[in-house]
């Protein structure tokens, strides 16, 4: 059994702060909040779903003590999970790219990972380099003591975001009009969307996902620079009868609004979380001043400093 100093830290995921935009809303919007998924100990929402998913596969006895996870991801999957293996002392083995940010690579190999890297196209995402990831991560947890998390197929992991739904519905009360969030997994969205489908029936679910690979909205999968989201494919766990609406933001878009929450906001977070504003931002016009939309900012920038998102933002010009 793990002792109360390996766990503790547990204790300290979630009930992250949501706080209102204020000067990158236009006059005679809805009123825009976001939830600072930042907060949560590796600075992803990501530590949510981890820890159900090891937690549930520790209950259920598809991971042994002194057993090992392994699991693909872009890195901020492999990060909360890596941390949460820490923590409850298991090994683990993460297969990602270099398509994602250094920072996310090495934070996972400070926690303990043993991390596989597989080359992508000019470091963007596509559906080739996605699957490509996952065949990996199914041949290495064939040994007996290994758990496969596979983050796109397990439902435990929309499970450990029913959490952040009750914290809105809390922190907002019932009034929020539109809730929108990027899909990568679909898990975030679907797991949020279920409970608020429960206790506010009224509640618009937007999806978002990258201009340059809309597979979800119908339209042909390709590259981008988004990282996390639009993986190239329907994601397993996507569910359409939940979701209203599904909006495209492209990558240059999404950039551009995560450096103006940083500057004008004092909120830094990731590229998701710059496209999840940039589509909130497009629903609070179309409701008015009356209404209420809530979204998600899902990461830290700390995670991208060494990437063109932020890696050129100080003295250089950028295009």
């Amino acid at each position: 059994m793990s002792s109360p100093g390996k766990t503790m830290i547990l204790g300290s995921v979630g009930g992250t702060p949501l706080v209102p935009l204020t000067r990158v809303v236009p006059e005679g919007c809805a009123r825009v909040f976001v939830k600072v998924e930042g907060q949560n100990p590796t600075g992803s929402m990501k530590d949510r779903m981890a820890l159900s998913v090891i937690e549930r596969a520790a209950a259920t006895g598809r991971l042994k003590p002194g057993g090992r996870v392994v699991e693909y991801t872009g890195g901020s999957t492999g990060t909360s999970l890596a941390f949460v293996c820490a923590a409850r002392g298991y090994a683990i083995t993460v297969v990602t790219s270099d398509a994602f940010s250094l920072e996310k690579r090495d934070h996972m190999r400070a926690l303990g990972a043993v991390v596989i890297e597989i080359e992508s196209e000019d470091g963007r995402t596509t559906k080739e380099l996605i699957q490509r990831m996952m065949a990996r991560a199914a041949e290495l947890s064939s040994p007996a003591d290994a758990f496969y998390a596979d983050q796109f197929n397990n439902p435990d992991a929309a499970t450990g975001y029913s959490p952040l739904a009750t914290e809105l519905l809390s922190q907002v009360g019932d009034e929020i009009d539109v809730f929108v969030q990027s899909v990568g997994t679909a898990q975030c969205i679907v797991g949020v969307a279920r409970v608020l489908r429960e206790r506010s029936p009224s509640t618009r679910i937007i999806a978002v996902e990258p201009a340059e690979s809309a597979v979800l909205s119908g339209g042909q999968a390709g590259s981008h620079k988004i990282e996390g989201v639009g993986p190239g494919f329907v994601p397993p766990m996507w569910d359409q009868s939940l979701i209203d609406g599904v909006e495209r933001v492209s990558t240059s878009e999404a950039m551009a609004m995560s450096r103006r929450l940083a500057r004008e906001e004092a909120l830094f977070a990731g590229t998701s979380s710059g496209a999840n504003v940039v589509a909130a931002l497009r629903e609070a016009q179309r409701l008015g001043p009356s209404g209420v939309v809530v979204t998600v900012l899902c990461d830290s920038g700390l995670k991208y400093l060494s990437t063109h998102l932020y890696g050129r933002a100080f003295g250089r010009e950028m295009v």
